[in-house]
């Protein structure tokens, strides 16, 4: 085997080391994928009963990663077999079904440890990947940006680092010529070592990348910030492209997005919004990818107001709600107002079943992103709450101040106008945050609550 001083590639399951080749095009790479027959495999508790099909969350991240489901295979135990996972009679089943489907890979909806995963793999004769290697193959396959890259790559050294025997099936010392010899060093050495250092270099330019986006964020904040979040296929990106003609990429497949897109939204009757879109949740999301996505959901940290969309169609909607606060929880940003947006109304056969979750969601919005059915009620509801942190007032100036009027103009919504002689007065809905501004940077300025009765002066004439 190539000593991974000479080249060490962490490519779709992140673990597999090639030999020295023309660099491999993402083309080729999905094609590969694609002609690969994989069966799917769960542990079930044997005190849950499941409703709906147990694999059916995993099949759609087989056939987004590009992989050909051929068979499916469960089992009931109370607790994991500590070497091989599953029990020996339950392998010996596998081992039938994996030979008569011709199956190339095994996939796992559980997370199986490095020796659970090595001791699958010789009783198989198979390769065996766990739900996390499965997402974080995805996730290499759909990131785009610099950012997003650098957050898969971390993301999968980090799942590799202690799954490293499995590049290499020899242990022996690197030979040395005359006048190198000496105690040596293992190749299993070497290769940790080269891991390590990359990814303190992948962290270091991810600190880079968290501090500029901070500063982007941050610079934005003259307007108001709504972050979309939600389960991965809840059909944010296609909302976004409702509300704000965005033209984002939008599909039927988990994980379409990746990275962060941020557009401008005009509010009927308020005014213009910033409006993000992020990189979906889901269960039991693995760890290593919610801290390397840091940067990337900074978005949704500096927001003013979450819409968290969920598909109502899904029939564990339940779970897929529960399971986006649990990783809301976990970036620390559970307590931000959220308005939960049920989408994809337009499949739900029964109106019963959406009536049942109103009344257990109460507050929130029924949409059709793909129809456009309740974007009026949603653009209200959000206008709504963030109505909390808008003040409507009056602001008093020089009739000359047209920059003030067209910074009033921009970000809030101008009601309407009254000009004098030498005095204007608009009746305007601004964020609260924006009067401090206005007061300091234009000393003769009269701010006053809208309906307070003004102190006479020559401003006269309504303009709307």
């Amino acid at each position: 085997m190539v000593p991974v001083s000479e080249r060490i590639t962490f490519r779709g399951t992140g673990h597999r080391k090639e030999k020295q080749a023309p660099l491999v095009t993402e083309r080729d790479r999905k094609q590969s994928v694609a002609q690969e027959n994989a069966i799917l495999v769960k542990l079930l508790d044997p005190h849950v009963d499941y409703s709906a099909d147990p694999l059916d969350e995993l099949d759609g991240l087989a056939t987004t990663a590009g992989t050909t489901v051929v068979g499916k295979l469960t089992q009931r135990r109370e607790k994991p077999d500590p070497g091989t996972y599953l029990g020996k009679g339950k392998i010996e089943e596998l081992k039938l079904c994996a030979d008569a489907s011709a199956a190339d890979v095994i996939i796992f909806d559980n997370e199986l440890s490095p020796g659970q995963t090595r001791n699958l793999e010789r009783e198989t004769e198979r390769k065996v990947i766990d739900r996390t290697e499965l997402i974080l193959d995805i996730f290499a396959t759909h990131a785009q940006t610099l950012e997003s890259r650098l957050a898969v790559e971390l993301a999968q050294l980090e799942y590799s680092l202690p799954r490293l025997k499995r590049m290499w099936s020899h242990l022996d010392r690197i030979k040395m010529g005359v006048g190198m010899r000496g105690p040596g060093e293992k190749q299993l050495e070497v290769d940790r070592r080269l891991v390590e250092k990359r990814i303190k270099d992948l962290k270091d330019d991810l600190e880079k990348v968290s501090k500029r986006r901070e500063r982007q964020v941050s610079a934005r904040r003259e307007s108001m910030t709504i972050s979309l979040v939600g389960y991965t296929n809840a059909g944010k990106s296609t909302l976004m492209n409702r509300l704000t003609d965005a033209q984002v990429l939008s599909a039927d497949m988990l994980f379409a997005t990746l990275d962060t897109r941020t557009r401008r939204w005009r509010l009927p009757h308020w005014g213009p919004v910033l409006l993000s879109d992020t990189v979906g949740f889901i269960r039991d999301l693995p760890h290593r990818l919610i801290a390397s996505f840091k940067a990337t959901l900074e978005e949704a940290n500096q927001a003013d107001l979450l819409l968290h969309v969920a598909d109502a169609s899904n029939p564990e909607v339940e779970q897929q709600i529960a399971a986006v606060y649990d990783v809301l929880e976990e970036i620390g940003i559970e307590q931000k107002d959220t308005l939960l947006v049920l989408n994809k109304i337009d499949r739900i056969e029964d109106s019963r079943r959406l009536e049942q979750l109103q009344a257990r969601y109460p507050g929130s919005v029924a949409v059709s992103a793909f129809t456009g059915e309740g974007s009026e009620r949603l653009a209200i509801a959000v206008s709504d709450a963030l109505s909390k942190s808008f003040s409507d007032v009056e602001i008093e100036a020089e009739v000359g101040n047209g920059k003030l009027v067209a910074y009033l103009a921009t970000n809030g919504e101008i009601v309407s106008k009254r000009y004098g002689d030498e005095r204007l007065v608009v009746h305007c809905r601004i964020p609260t945050a924006h009067l401090g501004r206005i007061q300091n940077q234009n000393p003769d300025v009269v701010i006053r609550p809208y309906g307070e009765e003004s102190s006479p002066s020559d401003a006269v004439g309504d303009v709307a």
